[in-house]
């Protein structure tokens, strides 16, 4: 039976990989920090399932623990501070953690002394202020937030380690994924959840920044099966993982009250200058050619079916809710 540890198994991806690698028939380990507030909504109908380590991407000897503890054969790096908007008001944090924390994990994994494959989550950001259209592994990154930042030091930490230590490391990096999982901060999510109160009657507007941004958005379930292939190969490469189309936020909420009944959208947004970004990211859409033709990988969520997967799943959950 083999063994992965993941690193964020209590967010987005970390739930959905942990329920692909359990199909699998993997044993699955999942690090996660102490925390006297409740973290494991995501994951709590697999608590059973999985094995729950003590651990810090801060604390170096916790992660040599953790490792010694699971054994893994496969580590899922997906722990990071994700939200872009935060890692203005909190740099340093967001450079410790995803940034640094990636050199952390690559150490615990040098330590161990079995063969272990080593997946590092790099992230679109990196692209920033784009340098070409599409994206893909040959673009140069121009990153636009002290996110994209950490994110870049994490992807050449993780290409260094596996070139100066023969280490099967690969970097996969995504393009903006969502599902009903998606925190309530993350835009898509914010949308949905919104647009399924305004309809209840719960809420009157949306408030929203910049309705022109165009992201490459894909469903959180296909993109965890990227990173599973790309550790299932006969040597370690980077991928873009995309769906190589491009829509803008304007688009995801005209779908989504769409979804609902309601055409004049327009009248529900607000547009709140406190939601713009000090450095946008215009746009982003990658390219996943390589990861077609290496990977055999291609999402099956379309955007129109991710977008009523979202707001359908936000309909039945504030209709059972009391406010």
């Amino acid at each position: 039976m083999p063994r992965a540890l993941i690193t964020g198994i209590t967010g987005q991806d970390g739930s959905y990989l942990a329920e692909l690698l359990l199909s699998k028939g993997y044993e699955v380990f999942g690090l996660i920090r102490r925390s006297s507030v409740v973290t494991d909504l995501r994951i709590r109908h697999l608590i059973d399932k999985v094995e729950l380590v003590d651990g810090d991407l801060l604390d170096q000897l916790s992660l040599i623990k953790a490792m010694r503890t699971a054994r893994p054969d496969e580590v899922y790096n997906l722990a990071a501070q994700s939200f872009v908007p935060t890692s203005w008001g909190q740099p340093v944090l967001t450079g410790e953690f995803t940034a640094l924390g990636v050199t952390k994990m690559l150490e615990a994994v040098r330590d161990a002394d079995w063969p272990v494959r080593f997946y590092q989550a790099s992230s679109s950001e990196m692209f920033g202020k784009v340098q070409e259209v599409p994206q893909s592994e040959r673009t140069p990154f121009y990153p636009r937030s002290p996110y994209g930042v950490a994110k870049v030091y994490g992807h050449w930490i993780t290409v260094n380690y596996r070139e100066s230590y023969d280490l099967f490391a690969c970097s996969g990096i995504l393009f903006n994924h969502e599902s009903p999982r998606r925190g309530l901060e993350f835009a898509p999510r914010k949308i949905a959840r919104a647009v399924a109160r305004i309809k209840l009657g719960k809420q009157r507007d949306l408030r929203l920044g910049n309705l022109d941004a165009r992201r490459d958005w894909g469903f959180a379930g296909d993109y965890v099966r990227a990173m599973w292939l790309m550790l299932q190969q006969p040597s370690p490469d980077d991928y873009v993982i995309a769906t190589g189309e491009t829509h803008s936020v304007a688009q995801f909420c005209e779908l989504a009250f769409r979804r609902v009944g309601i055409e004049n959208w327009r009248d529900h947004v607000v547009i709140d200058p406190s939601f713009l970004r000090p450095a946008e990211v215009d746009l982003l859409i990658g390219d996943p050619s390589k990861a077609r033709d290496q990977l055999g990988w291609t999402p099956e969520v379309t955007f129109e079916g991710l977008v009523n997967l979202m707001v359908d799943a936000d309909l039945e959950m504030e209709a059972q809710a009391r406010d």
